[in-house]
């Protein structure tokens, strides 16, 4: 399914030295099966590669798989990186292992919502293409 005109188009992204990318493996297929275009970057990715990648790929939504708890450094890095190149209408979303409270911080520094281990792949494309629909129509 896509928003009519064209595929949604995700990045998903393993930043840092964390090597397990199962997960974020389950979540590009999940997300191709819904009909979006995906982008894996592969592993050990830089928050600078990350952004040169979306922006690139003139992406829609970045979502990152972090294990490592280097997450209140990495997703606001991100962050940054978006704001300097203009990209402040693309979605900064991920999951892992991140305690509710460094979650909710992330969330006030203008992370979406962050998905634990366990969530229903409905519930993140759904996430996904809602807030496409909704901050960048096409």
């Amino acid at each position: 399914m896509d928003t009519g005109q064209r595929p949604i188009r995700v990045l998903i992204a393993k930043v840092g030295l964390d090597g397990h990318d199962r997960g974020a493996k389950v979540i590009a297929a999940a997300l191709r099966d819904e009909g979006m275009e995906v982008i894996y970057t592969g592993l050990r990715q830089t928050p600078e590669m990350v952004v040169q990648a979306a922006l690139q790929e003139d992406v829609d939504a970045i979502g990152v798989s972090i294990l490592s708890g280097a997450h209140n450094t990495v997703f606001p890095r991100i962050l940054d990186l978006l704001k300097s190149n203009g990209m402040t209408d693309v979605l900064l979303t991920g999951g892992g292992i991140i305690p509710d409270e460094d979650a909710d911080k992330l969330n006030e520094l203008g992370v979406a919502r962050l998905f634990p281990p366990g969530t229903e792949m409905s519930e993140i494309t759904d996430y996904i293409r809602n807030w496409v629909r909704e901050n960048r129509p096409f």
